[in-house]
């Protein structure tokens, strides 16, 4: 062997410990959690409405104050890492979660669970820009990264789908609290293997951590997603255009902030480059689509067609199937076709999909259903590892929890707003149907509230008041369903156009790095 031989072949091997792959599997252990938990409660929620008893309004901020919350101090988090470091902060919101899940699984009213659902995201934010950042400084191969980071957005993508079946084979045999306590065993052994195997990494000249821009992106992505939430149910009230411009004033601020910072929460300049940007679009927006369509699939396939909650689970699965299947060989596939063509074709995949259940109605075969939560697994294990890979290479590995923070508020967010515009699209349609004349206004009002809502008021009618009133409320669902995967299609299938001009040129690191 050449000289020239053995120095290329000891750069190749530098960095490698041999434990990553498992500390690798540690990692993917926490990824998987938090995105379970993310929809999870999708099947719950009909026997945590008839436990709890919340209005409508409250019912989708159980749903997604916990990605809410997750969006808005992920930069923050992140950004934190960097500081104290990755493992240490992992293994602390590791600790958080199990017992914040306490909490979760005995709350006795809607608002200590909409209160319980936040802490969750709070714990939640410790956990996933540590993962990802991790990655970034365990792998140093970017062939061997990007099959890492496929295994890890494999794993997310696909714990959003696996959620509903988890909680499917929960409450077939215990209460929806079950969805909560299983967290614990899993956070133990996390933080047992965590302790002994991950190594630490933090940014060794990265600066104080400001807290005045913690609160400030806080502030501003609840802000903007609550406004965005509230209009599509309850038109342009006051209080909208105050959230809305709180929201946006906040973050307005939060980006000139950054500017003037010498340590900055989130390098703004990030954003000047357009594959960058783009990449963060995609991001988004497939999460967007995929835990909008599982949330509310849920729904159609218990409410509407009567299914168990572990029929309706495993009906799901196809979606994580699809996910983990694309996650796996999304980087070779992105080397071989190029980055534009693979996260195009994902977001315009997810993108038909949606427009195919513009057809569905209430005794749609399970055909279609299947076809169409395969084809957005598929399309979104594509798209979000891709992106994931093309946002954490971007940037210097000391600056690793920044860039995946970024990363991860796109999921977190993306997955809040998928729930909340697409929900709200759904629960507009849904409240204009009209009961029977005969029901009394106090039973209409909760019937209105939500689909879950009108089956348990259908209980105090007599049997043929009480068919015409579910039957009515399940068309206005199915109407709204249709029209929220119209427009989810529109959506994604403008990202898709969108992210074929912006990932132009954008390729994926070959080689060693040094």
């Amino acid at each position: 062997m050449s000289r020239t031989e053995q120095l290329t072949q000891a750069k190749g091997t530098e960095g490698r410990s041999p434990g990553r792959w498992v500390a690798l599997s540690v990692l993917v252990l926490a990824v998987l959690l938090v995105a379970v938990d993310a929809t999870v409660l999708g099947l719950a929620t009909p026997s945590l409405s008839e436990d709890l008893k919340p209005s409508g309004t409250q019912l989708l901020w159980i749903g997604d104050i916990y990605s809410f919350v997750i969006a808005g101090l992920l930069v923050s988090m992140g950004s934190l890492g960097d500081r104290i470091g990755r493992k240490k902060l992992l293994l602390v919101g590791a600790t958080a979660f199990g017992a914040v899940s306490v909490l979760n699984a005995y709350a006795t009213s809607p608002e200590m669970m909409i209160v319980a659902r936040a802490l969750l995201g709070v714990a939640g934010a410790t956990l996933m820009p540590s993962t990802l950042a991790l990655i970034r400084n365990i792998f140093h191969d970017p062939k061997e990264r990007s099959l890492a980071i496929g295994i890890w957005g494999a794993t997310a993508s696909a714990g959003a789908a696996v959620g509903p079946v988890v909680g499917g084979a929960l409450l077939q045999h215990f209460w929806w609290g079950s969805v909560f306590l299983i967290n614990l065993p899993v956070m133990i052994v996390l933080v047992i293997v965590g302790i002994k195997l991950l190594p630490e990494s933090k940014n060794p000249v990265s600066g104080p951590w400001d807290l005045v821009s913690v609160g400030l992106s806080l502030v501003g992505i609840i802000g903007v997603v609550y406004a965005v939430k509230q209009v599509a149910t309850h038109g342009m009230g006051w209080e909208v255009w105050a959230a809305a411009a709180i929201g946006a004033g906040a973050l307005y601020a939060f980006v000139r902030r950054q500017f003037t910072l010498t340590a900055p929460l989130l390098d703004m300049r990030l954003f000047k480059h357009r594959g960058f940007s783009g990449a963060v679009l995609a991001d988004l927006l497939t999460v967007f689509g995929l835990s909008g369509l599982v949330f509310f699939l849920s729904q159609f396939l218990q409410l509407v067609q009567g299914r168990e909650p572990l029929e309706a689970g495993l009906a799901e699965l196809p979606a994580a199937i699809g996910a983990v299947v694309t996650g796996l060989v999304a980087g070779k596939y992105a080397r071989k076709y190029g980055v534009r063509a693979i996260v195009t074709g994902g977001l315009a995949a997810i993108g038909i999909a949606l427009a195919a259940l513009t057809v569905i109605h209430k005794e749609t075969g399970y055909p279609l259903l299947g076809a169409a939560l395969l084809i957005v697994g598929l399309g979104a294990g594509f798209s979000f590892t891709v992106t994931a890979d093309v946002i954490l290479s971007s940037v210097p590995k000391e600056q690793a929890g920044s860039a995946s923070a970024v990363s991860e508020t796109a999921y977190e967010l993306g997955a809040a707003l998928g729930i909340a515009l697409l929900g709200s699209v759904v629960t507009g349609v849904y409240q204009s149907f009209t009961a029977p004349a005969s029901v009394s206004g106090p039973v209409a009002d909760a019937a209105h509230e939500s689909l879950g809502g009108a089956v348990e008021a259908a209980r105090s009618l007599d049997p043929e008041t009480a068919q015409r009133m579910v039957g009515a409320a399940q068309d206005a669902f199915v109407d709204g369903l249709r029209l929220a995967s119209g427009v989810g299609a529109a959506v994604l299938l403008a990202t898709a156009v969108a992210a074929w001009f912006l990932l132009k040129g954008q390729e994926l690191q070959d080689g060693i790095e040094h």
